[in-house]
């Protein structure tokens, strides 16, 4: 039998290379293209997921969107899935997956995908603070160690534990990170707030052919924020979370009924006798008691620049502007913050009104 010459091998090593070629790409763009029913839900252990996603506001976003392709990361996105075939076909895969800290990182600049200018506020705002900003403190490590419990707010993707963070692990320091890529990753990314499989319906157009219809036909908009709890590796919906029982003294103190605001004191929470202003608490009280949060921060850059006009006239009841009060709003010296200030921090006499008569 003749051999064939090295120009058919060739030939025939290019043509077997293109015929395989052709084949992945096809594969990769059915892959691609399909259902994530067909795609995803076929190999791995994400039934709850895929279900919850299919309920979600979400709904007609392809998974990929959000949680990037096969190949988005490189060898680490093939290495990553390797290891969640190889523990298919060995039995020793979660019932269900949960995405690391690394992956929900790798998420954000997806989120300003769609939404930019909540992603510009979240920026801008006092949650966009990072690893360094909050581990790196020496003021604050000064006076209190850094230790597990700071990730049940900062940093509660993260699953490792405090000593895997910084060290060393005192109130002498001087700190540094065990992984200095650390120091820059944000410590509340959005989906410390938001659960991207939260139920719901995505948004519609009105119905314009009855224009004066469209105010009183509009669906009530829900409560989008939940909160996840570490130690639980999930979210809570704002509602499922429990009311803020507040005391000054003895006297209870007025709540909003806000269910947003339950997802606030997760974190700007008292202390563990729940008194009105301990810890982190910022409860409003005084003049503004029984105000919700978010009656004066914006919800994601969280200012309050504009806040006072929203409810107070140009003048307020002692005849001043009350932006120009003496309270933190104007000055962070003040000794009146604006959260707890009373009528008789500055009324010592008990007046009501600094108007004169006639």
């Amino acid at each position: 039998m003749k051999k064939p010459n090295q120009t058919t091998m060739i030939l025939l090593a290019g043509a077997l290379t293109l015929a395989l070629l052709i084949a992945f790409g096809a594969f990769f763009t059915w892959w691609s293209l399909a259902s994530p029913r067909k795609t995803c839900l076929s190999c791995h252990e994400m039934q709850t997921n895929y279900d919850n996603w299919a309920d979600s506001y979400h709904r007609d976003i392809n998974c990929k969107s959000c949680h990037g392709g096969a190949l988005s990361n490189g060898w680490h996105s093939m290495l990553e899935n390797g290891r969640r075939v190889v523990g298919h076909f060995s039995g020793n895969s979660r019932p269900e997956l949960a995405m690391q800290e690394e992956q929900i990182l790798r998420i954000l600049p997806r989120c300003k995908g769609c939404h930019e200018a909540e992603y510009a506020d979240w920026q801008a705002g006092g949650h966009s603070v990072t690893y360094a900003d909050i581990y790196l403190d020496a003021t604050h490590n000064h006076t209190e160690q850094p230790h597990n419990d700071c990730m049940r707010c900062h940093g509660m993707f993260f699953s490792g534990n405090i000593a895997e963070i910084v060290t060393p692990v005192n109130n002498q320091g001087p700190w540094r990170f065990v992984d200095a890529e650390k120091a820059e990753q944000p410590v509340i990314p959005c989906l410390a707030c938001h659960h991207i499989h939260r139920p719901g319906q995505p948004a519609q157009a009105p119905d314009y052919a009855e224009p004066q219809m469209i105010a009183s036909t509009r669906p009530a908009r829900l409560v989008n924020v939940e909160f996840y709890v570490r130690s639980e590796k999930t979210h809570f919906a704002a509602a499922d979370l429990p009311a803020l029982k507040l005391w000054e003294g003895a006297r209870p103190v007025q709540v909003s009924d806000d269910v947003r605001q339950r997802v606030c004191s997760q974190c700007h929470a008292p202390d563990a006798w729940h008194q009105a202003g301990t810890s982190d608490d910022r409860t409003p009280r005084g003049v503004h008691e029984g105000l919700s949060c978010l009656a004066c921060h914006a919800p994601h850059k969280h200012e309050t620049a504009q806040s006072c006009g929203n409810c107070h006239p140009a003048l307020s009841n002692c005849g001043l502007d009350v932006k120009v009060m003496d309270t933190t709003f104007r000055d962070p010296a003040s000794k009146n913050n604006i959260h707890f200030a009373k009528c008789a921090d500055c009324h010592k006499d008990g007046r009501t009104s600094t108007r004169k008569a006639g």
